[in-house]
């Protein structure tokens, strides 16, 4: 089936193209080119399928990295060809109508994948070979003393003909043969390899027992050793090598020679420390990257008792602004330059600077007077992005908010320490930004706690991890139960029972608060049926719901309460929603339609907390209520008798109001006898408070406690 004109199967060929072109030239492949970029198609096939799957997968990255090695590609900067394809063709032709921002961080961590999965692939192949040439060596270490003692042109032929590097020396270290194949590794004619003496080949690099090894060899302490060993070239380049030297004894087992076998690991060992740079650094800025810190930081964290360390952890204000105006390109630029900034700023001893990902950057600095030293780092930083930046002809402006972590060294993990750096970071944004900010235990504590419970939301209400008590209404009058309050709570595994004021707030960030509001109102409804039917000589009894400011403006507000309502077989008028004076305040007709249709239902509204806004007394007559909720700051100073004669005057006002447009009066926070016959004296409707009763579990709306709380 043959694929659209440029349709996706048409973009992945050129893709594919593309990288086929930029590696093979540095392949040691027989294939020709086009049959190189079948064996790619595939790979890029997986590539651009791990791009935009669902569930990020490493694995995909890894395997192609790993097939890399399969189809030739060892050398160093075939790796490096295929990451720039990756980087800066991948998205274009593959990545669809996707999130352009999506896309470039999983093409990025797909490079991680790749460069990982082909480090390990060609390990696993150097290992291979390296035992395959251990063998070769060991062979050709017997076939050349065995050659040595049959007959000098065998001993010449197998010497010369060998693949690798072979040396002979006697025992006194001159050297009395040499290979061509060793002759090419060194760069160096055999008249000024001739003549030498083994002990000139020290290299700074050796490791400190393999001169200790020599010595025991040419001794006749032992037949041979081997080791990874520098040389230093003529033209004072470095020649690594796998090096194994052995011992020939003559026919009567003295011994005669030492025998030197070279492997060239060179390129090897390059590849490695390249794969191991850019593992450890970030490919945009050249800074150590998340992986090359926690490194560090974790030194620095199990130094020795008496060293400290101090931690900066920047993020830029408005960065995200930036990058969305001008673009990827210039967003990548303005960074580079900020990374620049921030390197000059950690010059001294123990100090270093990192990017950990997108505009996120950290500072080290360690000693023992780290508490100085990090108040100086960050005051740098501020003032190293003062000067704007010029992108594109713009002169940009950039600040950012710093989080600083301090302390001694020993006590805590990286990711603690992290974690504070982090959360102390986002108090200086919330501050204002341009700033940096000292962490805080107590902070700290509150910001993981509220963390904590933000993320477990979304699984209590699917875990029945809430529950509702409920506050009796009681009539001034004559003292009957008119209804209840219904209140939320919540029963944490860890924290115990929380109150709405403890997670309310974050379930409103979070966008719970909606499917959390529908449980609470269907629950209390059914509630409210069953009081009904078990208490009929009660009279009506009334259920009260508060709706946050979220629940308003969700268009679903009204068919849930009646499908609600129509589920339970409840009447309307058996429900009261509670609204905030706060939440009604410069309210518009669209916010208030849902309420007047709850309110043509039979559903009563009430204006809660009222008279802590500042709304106008005239709005009143707009509003869709039929209850007025005074607040408890009202009836505070009623707890005595008599009460202060300009409190009462002020409520025997409001009282005065609501009736004259019709609307009940409901007081809360009535905690006194004194109080509950003040406010009765005053025309009150009904009242609830601790002097009542306390929530509790609804079987025990009809048991008043009536404690006065002034004892």
């Amino acid at each position: 089936m043959s694929a659209e004109p440029d349709g996706p199967e048409d973009r992945l060929r050129r893709f594919a193209t593309i990288w086929s072109r930029a590696v093979f030239p540095v392949t040691t492949t027989s294939s020709t080119r086009p049959e190189f970029e079948a064996q790619l198609l595939p790979l890029a096939r997986r590539l651009s399928e791990a791009l935009r799957t669902r569930t990020f997968d490493a694995d995909a990255g890894r395997s192609v990295g790993a097939a890399l090695v399969t189809v030739h590609c060892t050398d160093p900067e075939a790796l490096s060809r295929t990451l720039d394809c990756v980087d800066a063709y991948l998205v274009l032709y593959c990545g669809g109508d996707g999130d352009q921002e999506d896309l470039r961080v999983r093409a990025s961590r797909l490079q991680h994948a790749m460069a990982a999965g082909f480090a390990q692939a060609l390990r696993e192949r150097t290992l291979a070979e390296q035992e395959a040439i251990s063998a070769a060596a060991l062979k050709a270490q017997g076939v050349v003393a065995q050659a040595l003692h049959a007959s000098e042109a065998r001993f010449r032929a197998v010497f010369e003909g060998a693949a690798i590097g072979i040396g002979m020396a006697d025992l006194e270290g001159n050297i009395l043969q040499v290979n061509e194949a060793l002759l090419r590794m060194f760069g160096i004619t055999e008249q000024r390899m001739l003549g030498r003496n083994v002990a000139e080949w020290t290299h700074p690099e050796d490791a400190p027992q393999t001169w200790t090894l020599y010595d025991e060899l040419v001794r006749g302490e032992r037949e041979h050793y081997h080791v990874e060993k520098a040389f230093s070239r003529p033209d004072g380049t470095a020649l690594w090598t796998n090096l194994t030297v052995s011992l020939l004894r003559d026919a009567d087992g003295a011994p005669q020679y030492q025998l030197a076998l070279m492997e060239d690991t060179t390129e090897r060992r390059l590849l490695n420390l390249r794969l191991r740079y850019e593992a450890t650094h970030d490919a945009l800025t050249g800074l150590p990257n998340r992986t090359f810190f926690f490194e560090r930081l974790e030194k620095a964290l199990g130094a020795a008792e008496g060293q400290r360390f101090g931690l900066c952890y920047l993020d830029l204000d408005g960065f995200k602004t930036i990058n969305d105006s001008l673009g990827h390109a210039a967003g990548d630029r303005l960074l580079v330059e900020v990374a620049d900034r921030l390197q000059s700023c950690t010059t001294a001893p123990g100090e270093m600077v990192a990017r950990l990902g997108g505009d996120e950057f950290v500072a080290l600095t360690t000693g023992t007077d780290t508490e100085r030293e990090v108040d100086e780092l960050a005051s740098r930083i501020m003032h190293a992005l003062i000067a704007p930046i010029s992108v594109d002809g713009r002169e940009l402006t950039v600040r950012g908010s710093i989080g600083i972590v301090e302390g001694p060294a020993g006590e805590r993990s990286a990711a603690e320490v992290l974690r504070s750096a982090d959360i102390t970071m986002y108090r200086a944004k919330a501050s204002g930004g341009n700033r940096f900010e000292l962490a805080d235990a107590e902070a700290d504590a509150r910001a993981i706690t509220r963390h904590g419970l933000t993320t477990a939301l979304p699984t209590a209400l699917e875990r029945g991890e809430f529950f509702i008590e409920y506050q009796p209404l009681v009539h001034l009058g004559d003292g009957s139960v008119r209804g209840a309050e219904a209140l939320v709570r919540w029963l944490h595994p860890q924290h115990g029972v929380l109150g709405p004021d403890r997670f309310i707030p974050l379930a409103e960030h979070t966008g719970l608060i909606v499917p959390l509001g529908r449980w609470v109102l269907e629950q209390s409804v059914r509630q409210a049926r069953d009081w009904r039917e078990r208490h009929t000589d009660a009279g009506p009894l009334r259920i009260n719901v508060n709706l946050s400011p979220c629940q308003l403006t969700h268009p679903g507000l009204v068919q849930d309460t009646v499908d609600i309502l129509e589920r339970t077989g409840v009447d309307p008028d058996a429900l009261c929603l509670e609204v905030t004076e706060s939440a009604l305040i410069g309210a518009d007709d669209d916010l208030l339609k849902p309420l007047r249709r709850l309110a043509e239902m039979g559903v009563d509204i009430a204006l809660d907390d009222f008279g802590t806004g500042y709304s106008n007394l005239a709005n009143l007559r707009r509003l869709p209520v039929s209850i007025l909720k005074l607040d408890r700051s009202f009836t505070q100073s009623m707890q005595q008798f008599p009460a202060d004669p300009v409190d009462l005057k002020i409520v025997e006002g409001i009282v005065s109001l609501a009736h004259s447009l019709d609307l009940a009066v409901t007081v809360e926070g009535v905690e006194t006898g004194a109080q509950a016959e003040q406010l009765r004296i005053l025309g009150c409707d009904t009242a609830q408070g601790w002097y009542y009763a306390r929530p509790g579990p609804p079987d025990r709306l009809h048991e008043l406690a009536l404690v006065d709380a002034t004892g």
